[in-house]
């Protein structure tokens, strides 16, 4: 009963998007540095990866998430791979554990899930790539609500669309990206 001075009021909020979140312009999360020594342990895999025209390898990247757990781009990358080869459950999962790592520490960091976190920022990119990862596998697996849920979110996200996700087609269910397109 609302005239009951004991019932809880309820208050207004701002809209949520279908994602779950309320994106304000304007407001804008920038995460810290990963630690030097992460950053020293995956950018001479990826950097070999790119030379010889593929991503690299799963085992070199399930080695750096091992003694780098919080490494969020660690995680993207492990997902990429594992997309890469074709097994995109995997991929999905290991997109999953960049993305909620990546939620928490946006939380720490003042987000709350209302500010903006862009691609232009190279320290916000490990949650981003992890995101748009997710989007990826959700769509090859068959999940077209989780697949178009990270399409929205990214696209509230980062307004400037840094990975280009607004230049193509939303992901149908079983829809696979070429491997050109990973971020």
């Amino acid at each position: 009963m609302s005239g009951d001075p004991k019932s809880p009021r309820v208050l207004p909020g701002p809209p949520t998007a279908a994602h779950g979140h309320q994106i304000q312009a304007g407001h804008e999360t920038v995460l810290p540095e990963e630690p030097e020594a992460a950053r020293a342990e995956l950018e001479p895999i990826v950097e070999r990866a790119g030379r010889e025209g593929f991503p690299a390898t799963m085992a070199d990247l399930s080695r750096v998430c091992g003694r780098q757990p919080a490494y969020l781009d660690g995680w993207a990358r492990l997902a990429e791979a594992a997309f890469a080869g074709g097994d995109h459950v995997a991929a999905y999962a290991y997109a999953r554990v960049g993305y909620h790592r990546g939620l928490d520490r946006l939380r720490r960091h003042g987000w709350g899930g209302t500010g903006e976190v862009r691609w232009s920022q190279p320290t916000n990119r490990g949650f981003l790539r992890s995101l748009f990862m997710l989007m990826a596998a959700a769509a090859a697996i068959g999940d077209e609500e989780e697949a178009a849920r990270c399409r929205a979110f990214l696209l509230d996200l980062d307004p400037e669309d840094g990975l280009g996700v607004a230049r193509r087609p939303a992901l149908s269910p079983g829809d696979v990206i070429a491997l050109s397109e990973l971020p």
